[in-house]
C-alpha cells in the first residue's frame, strides 16, 4: 500500500474469464521505482510473464494513470494503455488525451488491470471506486461513435461532462493488428494494436463516470512553485504559448510545412523526402502546403477543444464535405493531426486535404491507427506498382483517395483479400508477399512523419524504440527542428545516440506521471521534480527521477529481450540506410549512419548488442520478480520461445 499523494491507492483487477473484480492497493516501492501510468503498467505486464501470445486471454491489458494525472498539473489529462503488442510482439504503451485519465482518477482509481477473456461482449462501468461488467452485445460490431453514444445514454450521465467512454470499433473486434482504442474526444491510444488486445478479450468499452474531485498535493507550497514555473515557461515558449502560434494556433500539423521545407517529410512510401521532390521527379500534383496546419486553420477549422488542465489547445476540429461515389459525405472530426495527415496523404502520394479528414474520421470510427492504416496503404500501392500483389483480386493505385476511403472500412471488417492482408500489418504483409523491401516498419510498426535520412536522431530513435518505430519514445526533432533544449544539426549523426537516450528517459518519466509530451517543449527536469515532489510528498532529486526513467526503459527492453529481441532488431528499412534519394532537396544522397549511432547508444545505455546485462538490472534495482521464469542471475538473452 502507498500513502503517496496523487495516488488513490486503488487498482481494479478484472478477471474477464470468470467475470470477477477484485481490488488492491499499489506497492509502495513499485510506486517509488516506477512512478505510475507507463512505468507501473509495464511492471504489471512484466509480472504477468512475457511468454504470452498477444491475442490470447493470458495477455494482460492495463489502463493506468499516474500521480499527476487529473491534478492541477499542466497538461495532466493523459492515460496509458499497456500490454503486449500483437503488431510487434514487444511490450507497448499507448497513451491518449482528453479527459479519460482525469475521470478515471476522479472515480477513485489509479488503474484497471484486465486478465482473461469474456465469453460474450462486455463493457466495464467504473464509478465511485467500483467496476461492474455489463452486457455489450447490443453494441457489438458498431463503430466507435455509435458505441459511445449508446453507452453514454445507459449510464445516466453526460458524455464529455462527467462520463468518458474508451471504446473499440470493428477493427479491434476483428483482430486488426493495429486496431486502437478511441474515446469521446476522438483521442486514440493509437499505436501497437491495443484495440486488438481489447477485442480479443471481448471487452468492447470502458465507461468511466466521475465527479471532479482532484487529488491535493502533499506539499502545496512546493507544488505551487513548480506549477507556476511550468506555466511561465509554457507561456514563454514559441511552441506552446497559448494563441501565439505553434501548437496553439495550428496544432501538431504546424510541422507539415516545417518538415517539407527541411526536406524531411517521407513521401510516396518514403521514396522521396518531400512532396517538392516528388513533383520535380514525376511532375505530380502534390503539395504539402495544402494539408498543412496553416491551410487547415484558414479553410476547414470549426473548433479548438482542449484536454484536462491544458492551456495550449492543440486539437483542431474540422468540418468538410466531400463527394464520394455520387454521395455527399459531411464529416466533422477532432482532430486533423500531423501524423495522420502525413500517412494518409503525402506518404500515400496525394495531398487532398478534405479527403484526408474523411479518412481520419473513418479510421477513428472503425478504431484503426491512422498512421499504420495510411502507411499500410502506401506499402500496398508500392507493391502493386511492382507487381507483388498480382495474386490478389485487386490492386491499389497511388493516391487513389476514393478507394482509400472505402478500404478503411473493409480492413476493419477484413472484407476481401486485400483488406484482410493489410489487416495483418507490415510484417504480415511483407512475409506473405516477400515484400520486406516495401516495408517502412521497425519491429513491425511503421514510421511516423520524420525522415531519418534528414533527422538522424530519428533514425536511432526509431531503431531502438521498445515499441517499434515511434517518434514519441524520443522526440529528437525537438532539438533537430525546434532547437529545444538546444539546436543540433539534423544531418549530423555524432552525438545522436546519447541524445536519444536522454529523450527516451525523460519521456519515460512524463509518460509515467502521465502528462502530455508537449510540456517538454517548455518544461524540463526542474519543473518535473517540483511538481512530482509537491504532489507525492517525496523528496526526490533530478538524478532520482532520471534513474527512474532509465529503470522503466530498461525493464521494457528486458521484456523484449525475453521475447527474443536483440541488436539485430534495432534496425531500419533498407531505403533509409542507403544513399541516392531522388530529388533536389537538402536530403538528396543522404542516408542514416545507424551502426555508428547504435554503438554510441549501447555504450550510453550499458547494453551489449541491444541486450540488457544482468549487472545493469542490478545497478538499476530491477527485480524481475515472479511470473517471468527468470531471475536476475539468469541470462537476459534467452528468448522466451526457445
Amino acid at each position: 500500500m502507498t500513502d503517496l499523494g496523487g495516488f488513490r491507492d486503488h487498482v481494479a483487477h478484472v478477471d474477464l474469464s470468470a467475470g470477477d473484480v477484485s481490488y488492491a492497493g499499489i506497492d509502495d516501492e513499485d510506486a517509488k521505482k516506477y512512478i505510475g501510468a507507463r512505468g507501473l503498467g509495464v511492471k504489471y505486464v512484466f509480472d504477468a510473464g512475457p511468454d504470452v501470445e498477444p491475442l490470447e486471454p493470458e495477455n494482460r491489458l492495463c489502463f493506468m494513470n499516474g500521480p499527476l494525472t487529473g491534478t492541477q498539473t499542466v497538461m495532466s489529462g493523459r492515460i496509458a494503455v499497456v500490454t503486449k503488442s500483437p503488431l510487434t510482439g514487444t511490450v507497448t504503451d499507448s497513451h491518449h488525451g482528453g479527459w479519460s485519465g482525469a475521470r478515471l482518477k476522479w472515480s477513485g482509481f489509479d488503474g484497471l488491470v484486465f486478465d482473461g477473456a469474456s465469453d460474450d461482449p462486455v463493457y466495464a462501468f467504473v464509478e465511485d471506486g467500483e467496476v461492474e461488467l455489463r452486457d455489450a452485445s447490443h453494441v457489438a460490431g458498431k463503430g466507435v461513435h455509435d458505441t459511445i453514444d449508446a453507452l453514454g445514454e445507459e449510464v445516466d450521465g453526460t458524455v464529455g461532462r462527467n462520463v468518458s467512454v474508451m471504446a473499440i470499433g470493428p477493427g479491434g473486434e476483428n483482430g486488426v493488428k493495429y486496431a486502437c482504442i478511441v474515446n469521446e474526444d476522438d483521442r486514440a491510444s493509437g499505436r501497437g494494436g491495443t484495440g486488438a488486445v481489447m477485442g480479443s478479450k471481448n471487452l468492447k468499452a470502458v465507461v468511466v463516470k466521475s465527479g471532479t474531485k482532484m487529488p491535493k498535493p502533499e506539499k502545496p507550497d512546493v507544488f505551487q512553485e513548480g506549477y507556476q514555473q511550468a506555466m511561465e515557461v509554457i507561456q514563454e515558449s514559441d511552441v506552446t504559448a497559448p494563441n501565439e502560434g505553434g501548437l496553439s494556433l495550428y496544432g501538431t500539423n504546424v510541422l507539415m510545412n516545417a518538415g517539407e521545407e527541411m526536406d524531411g517529410l517521407p513521401t510516396k512510401n518514403g521514396k522521396y523526402t518531400s512532396t517538392a521532390a516528388m513533383r520535380d521527379a514525376e511532375g505530380a500534383d502534390v503539395d504539402a502546403e495544402r494539408v498543412s496546419g496553416e491551410n487547415v486553420r484558414e479553410n476547414i477549422l470549426v473548433d479548438e477543444p482542449t484536454c484536462h488542465s491544458c492551456p495550449v489547445a492543440c486539437k483542431k476540429e474540422v468540418e468538410v464535405s466531400v463527394m464520394h461515389k455520387g454521395e455527399e459525405l459531411n464529416v466533422r472530426t477532432e482532430s486533423y493531426e500531423y501524423e495522420s495527415a502525413y500517412a494518409l496523404g503525402p506518404n500515400s502520394a496525394h495531398t487532398e486535404r478534405d479527403e484526408i479528414a474523411v479518412m481520419i474520421e473513418r479510421c477513428n470510427d472503425m478504431g484503426l491507427d491512422t498512421i499504420e492504416m495510411g502507411n499500410m496503404m502506401a506499402m500496398a500501392m508500392e507493391m502493386s506498382e511492382e507487381g507483388k500483389l498480382d495474386g490478389l483480386d485487386e490492386q491499389l493505385d497511388w493516391g487513389d483517395t476514393e478507394r482509400m476511403i472505402d478500404l478503411i472500412d473493409e480492413v476493419a471488417h477484413r472484407d476481401g483479400e486485400l483488406p484482410d492482408a493489410l489487416a495483418e500489418g507490415a510484417n504480415g504483409l511483407a512475409e506473405r508477399f516477400d515484400a520486406h523491401d516495401n516495408s517502412l516498419a521497425v519491429k513491425g510498426q511503421t514510421i511516423p512523419a520524420y525522415d531519418p535520412r534528414c533527422m538522424k536522431g530519428m533514425g536511432i530513435a526509431y531503431a531502438t524504440s521498445n515499441r517499434g518505430a515511434c517518434h514519441l519514445r524520443a522526440y529528437t526533432p525537438s532539438a533537430e527542428i525546434l532547437g529545444i533544449p538546444q539546436k543540433v544539426d539534423p544531418y549530423e549523426h555524432e552525438g545522436k545516440g546519447e541524445l536519444t537516450v536522454t529523450f527516451q528517459d525523460l519521456h519515460a518519466i512524463s509518460d509515467s506521471f502521465d502528462i502530455c509530451k508537449f510540456n517538454a517543449f517548455a518544461e524540463g527536469i526542474e519543473e518535473y521534480v517540483m511538481q512530482y515532489s509537491g504532489m507525492t510528498g517525496l523528496d526526490v532529486t533530478e538524478d532520482d527521477l532520471i534513474e527512474a526513467g532509465k529503470r522503466i526503459y530498461t525493464l521494457e527492453r528486458y521484456y523484449n529481450n525475453l521475447n527474443g529481441f536483440d541488436g539485430e532488431d534495432d534496425s531500419l528499412p533498407a531505403r533509409f540506410l542507403e544513399g541516392g534519394i531522388p530529388g533536389q532537396g537538402a536530403s538528396e544522397g543522404e542516408y542514416c549512419e545507424l551502426p555508428e549511432m547504435k554503438a554510441e547508444y549501447y555504450e550510453t545505455r550499458g547494453w551489449v548488442d541491444g541486450v540488457v546485462p544482468d549487472e545493469r538490472l542490478d545497478e538499476l534495482d530491477i527485480d524481475v520478480g515472479p511470473g517471468t521464469g527468470v531471475s536476475s542471475g539468469d541470462s537476459g538473452v534467452a528468448p522466451a520461445d526457445d
